[in-house]
């Protein structure tokens, strides 16, 4: 059942609860009730009631919640959600709670009909570990550590095992046992889903090792899913590179593997492409599309460049209003003093300048939606014009009396926390109830690192086609830098930093030199990129400025791509053969070769990139 609609207060859209700002890097949890979502923070260490009672930390509305429906207990070990015996109980991921269970970055809580997406703080394990999750995870970390350090493969698979398993947690570890290599580590993240962690293994289809390792475990357990995920290209992160493989597990049929990119959704969205692989934005994006059914007005909160106006942009193109136009309008950029003549159109003669009649941007918006982007920066005066119109759905031009109809939906957006703006005095409270009946609020980016990769990628491929360049390779050390980036402009700084290199890097492959130094924490000018020096071993490099030299990962990164390039020459392509002379581990050398872009064709002497 759905909820009334929250209040500004318990709404909260930019989603302060309690002291901690929102980028202070605390765990918490992004809240979807009704026609709403909205951050709770979690307390660094204490337990949070959830339910509809008036004590409950995290008090919630839906009737499908109990009263006291679990307890989230945090402590420095992690954070885990117990059941307080509720009616329409507690699930993770689409399963039932049993116990004190262990919560990871990217599980979807569901408290009945109340979905919440946990974005756990990263945090160092302590000496004591209880659970074998835990153990697990640390594991891990030190394995993704290790890969990022030396530029070795690394992937991790999930099973998924059916709602009603055959076979025990005994028999699936005594097969993984009798397989697992002697490098290998696995474990058990909850009841129903088992980690790999497989090192020196790049996870690529035929990859002779991998391939045998998903067969063995589907043959033995037919209905269950696999999931994989490779570092760095799915992730720089054991956190990431879980809730990826965990995802992919999700979206596999049956009896099948699905690769980390299977779990991303591609939504086209009459001409725009909107990627989402993120756990929360996926919840988003369903609750925009419930929402889009009904008439409501939608506040869409986030920071700058988080994607706000694709968001919109989904509510109108799922609603029974998209074939109707769509206008966009930023608030922040309207002319002082032509406010509402932008918005609400005027007549001839009505100010200096008025040379004809014309229909403001409302009017326009006719029999489909309009977006009003920063509405926060509307002045005071065209704030009371706007919530008369979206009251009385007539709009008056400036310079005329009298009222025309309008039949239009709107969609506003915000970076700013309006509750603060009304409390201050610089918005209206009764426009900001009447534009907040449903509130949705987008995480940044940083806070979606399953999506930085993907976008990363995405992008830049779109770039090198709209250059009619061939595509270019994101080096593993780019990829990590991207990863640890903070990205204060979101995905438009992403896609423009990625329309910088697409057009700037010489060569073929993007390294983290060809970033801008803020991208690597340097200080000084960008190096320029698209010099060029000799090509080397047929491919040609990017050089840094006069006198700069390069980070020494980096030219040791030079020294083995040389290397290769040189054994492969010797070895006639064979790639076998050219990493036995130079010591080299086969998946490693085939690993190196793919970050590099390099093409090696059979029959012909020597490597060649494209």
């Amino acid at each position: 059942m759905s909820s009334p609609i929250p209040s500004a207060r318990e709404t909260r859209p930019l989603g302060r609860v309690g002291s901690e700002p929102p980028d202070s890097g605390a765990a918490y949890l992004l809240v979807m009730e009704g026609d709403s979502s909205w951050r709770f923070t979690l307390p660094a260490e204490g337990t949070v009631l959830v339910g509809r009672d008036e004590p409950a930390d995290l008090r919630l509305k839906d009737e499908s919640v109990s009263r006291r429906h679990a307890r989230i207990l945090v402590t420095e070990e992690g954070a885990r959600v117990v059941d307080l015996g509720s009616h329409n109980g507690t699930l993770v991921n689409g399963r039932q709670v049993e116990g004190a269970h262990l919560l990871l970055s990217g599980d979807v809580l569901s408290f009945g009909g109340v979905v919440a997406v946990v974005r756990a703080r990263v945090r160092s394990v302590a000496a004591r570990r209880t659970l074998e999750s835990e153990r697990l995870m640390e594991h891990l970390r030190e394995e993704v550590d290790r890969a990022l350090r030396y530029g070795r493969p690394l992937s991790v698979l999930v099973l998924a095992l059916p709602d009603s398993p055959s076979a025990s947690r005994e028999s699936v570890e005594a097969l993984l046992t009798a397989e697992a290599g002697p490098a290998e580590a696995v474990g058990w993240l909850d009841a129903a889903h088992l980690l790999c962690v497989l090192p020196e293994v790049s996870g690529e289809p035929g990859e002779e090792e991998f391939g045998e390792r998903m067969e063995a475990l589907l043959t033995a357990f037919p209905r269950a899913r696999l999931g994989t995920a490779a570092c760095p290209t799915d992730g720089c992160d054991a956190d990431t590179l879980v809730a990826v493989a965990r995802t992919a597990a999700q979206a596999a049929k049956p009896g099948r593997a699905a690769a980390a990119a299977e779990g991303a959704t591609r939504l086209d969205l009459a001409g725009r492409t909107v990627l989402v692989a993120d756990p929360a934005m996926s919840q988003l994006y369903a609750l925009l599309r419930r929402l889009a059914a009904s008439e409501l007005p939608v506040l869409v909160c986030g920071e700058t460049g988080v994607g706000k106006e694709n968001a919109a942009f989904a509510v109108h193109h799922w609603s029974r209003r998209g074939t109707g136009p769509f206008i966009a309008v930023n608030c922040a950029a309207l002319p002082e003093g032509l406010v509402e003549s932008e918005l609400f159109g005027n007549e001839k003669g009505a100010f200096t300048g008025a040379t004809t009649s014309r229909a403001g941007l409302l009017e326009s918006a006719q029999g489909g939606t309009v977006f009003l982007d920063e509405v926060g920066e509307l002045p005071a005066s065209a704030q009371a014009k706007l919530l008369r119109a979206l009251e009385v759905r007539r709009i008056t031009r400036v310079g005329d009396t009298r009222e025309r109809p309008i039949d239009l939906r709107v969609v506003a957006a915000t970076h700013r926390d309006l509750e603060a703006e009304v409390a201050a005095g610089r918005f209206r409270e009764d426009l900001y109830f009447r534009l907040g009946a449903a509130t949705v609020l987008l995480p940044p980016l940083r806070e979606r690192p399953r999506e930085v990769p993907l976008l990363a990628r995405d992008f830049l491929a779109r770039a090198c086609l709209a250059l009619g360049r061939p595509e270019l390779v994101l080096a593993a050390d780019t990829l990590h830098a991207l990863s640890r980036h903070a990205w204060p402009g979101n995905v438009r700084e992403l896609r423009n930093l990625m329309d910088y290199v697409a057009a700037a890097v010489a060569g073929d492959v993007v390294e983290p030199h060809h970033l801008p130094p803020r991208m690597m924490g340097r200080k000084g000018a960008a190096p320029v990129a698209g010099a060029e020096s000799a090509p080397e071993a047929g491919r040609a490099v990017a050089a840094p400025e006069a006198g700069a030299r390069l980070p020494l990962a980096q030219e040791l990164r030079e020294l083995e791509r040389r290397r290769m390039m040189e054994a492969l020459d010797a070895a006639d392509g064979v790639q076998t053969k050219a990493a036995a002379l130079i010591g080299m581990p086969i998946r490693t050398f085939s690993f190196k070769l793919k970050q590099l872009g390099v093409q090696v064709r059979p029959g012909r002497r020597g490597p060649t990139t494209e």
